[in-house]
C-alpha cells in the first residue's frame, strides 16, 4: 500500500543539485544540496546557502524523477544525498525523498552537522542509510569560534545515531591552528572512541574555494590569510587517528 506521506509531496528550496557526485558517499551519487543553515562557519564555501527559503522551490517528488534518471550509473553501491545548507532544516521534504528512495531500494546518505533528535529528526534518521557527520571540534570554545553555535545539538546527535545503529562516516575539516593538532586529534579519538557505527574518518584539508561568494556577497571572509595545511600534515593526523583504532583517510 502506498504510504501518506509519499502521495502529499511537500515543497521544499533546494541549492543546487551535483548528478554523478562521487565524493559525498559511497559509489555514484545524486547529490542534492537543500537551502538554510543557521551555522556560519568560517571556512563555508557555500555562504550563498544559508537563507531560508532561498534558492528554487520544488517537490519531493521531482527529486525522485531526478534520482530514477540517474539511477542506472549508482551499481550497487550509489544513490543519493542529502546535503546543505543542513538539510535537517527541512526535515518533512528530507523525510519524503528518503522513503521514496527507500521504497525503491535506493541508498540514502545524510550529509549533516547534527541536530537535536526530536520526533521530525528521527523521521528523516529512519529512512536513512548512511549519515555524513560533519564533526566542527570537540570542544565548546573552538566548536563557537568555527561556526557561532555551540556543540550541544551535534553531541546529541551523535549519540542518537550510535543507539539506532546508523551506518556513520565522520569528516572533519582541519583549519591550521583551530584544529590541526594531536591534542585535537585525541579529543575527537575519545569522542568517537567505541561506536561500532563509525565506518570512515575522513579529515578534509580547509580549502578557500567558497571565499569568492563570500566577496560577492558583501561578506568579510574570516580565513583570508589561512592557507591550507601541506599533504604530509594532514597524514600525519591521519596516522595519529589509525594508531588510535579508528578508520581514518
Amino acid at each position: 500500500m502506498q504510504s501518506i506521506i509519499s502521495v502529499m509531496f511537500t515543497e521544499g528550496y533546494i541549492h543546487s543539485i551535483q548528478s554523478m557526485g562521487t565524493l559525498d558517499g559511497p559509489g555514484t551519487r545524486c547529490v542534492v544540496f537543500l537551502q538554510g543553515c543557521s551555522k556560519r562557519c568560517i571556512y563555508c564555501h557555500n555562504p550563498d546557502s544559508w537563507k531560508m527559503n532561498a534558492g528554487e522551490k520544488t517537490k519531493s517528488s521531482e527529486i525522485i524523477k531526478l534520482v530514477e534518471r540517474y539511477r542506472p550509473y549508482y551499481g550497487e553501491k550509489g544513490g543519493i544525498t542529502l546535503s546543505g545548507g543542513e538539510p535537517l532544516l527541512q526535515p518533512q521534504f528530507a523525510a519524503e525523498i528518503f522513503e521514496m528512495c527507500r521504497e525503491r531500494g535506493i541508498h540514502t546518505a545524510l550529509d549533516t552537522a547534527g541536530a537535536r533528535p526530536d520526533e521530525k529528526t528521527e523521521k528523516v534518521l529512519s529512512f536513512t542509510d548512511l549519515v555524513l557527520l560533519d564533526i566542527k571540534h570537540c570542544r565548546d570554545e573552538k566548536f563557537r569560534e568555527i561556526t557561532g553555535e555551540g556543540p550541544e545539538e551535534m553531541f546529541e546527535f551523535l549519540d542518537y545515531i550510535t543507539k539506532a545503529g546508523i551506518e556513520m562516516w565522520v569528516r572533519q575539516v582541519i583549519v591550521p591552528e583551530i584544529n590541526d593538532s594531536q591534542e585535537d586529534m585525541k579529543q575527537l579519538a575519545d569522542l568517537l572512541e567505541g561506536r561500532d557505527n563509525l565506518k570512515k574518518l575522513e579529515l578534509l584539508p580547509y580549502h578557500s574555494m567558497g571565499r569568492e561568494k563570500w566577496e560577492k556577497l558583501g561578506l568579510d571572509y574570516p580565513l583570508e590569510n589561512t592557507k591550507p595545511l601541506e599533504k604530509s600534515e594532514i597524514a600525519g593526523l591521519i596516522d595519529f587517528l589509525r594508531g588510535k583504532n579508528l578508520p581514518a583517510c
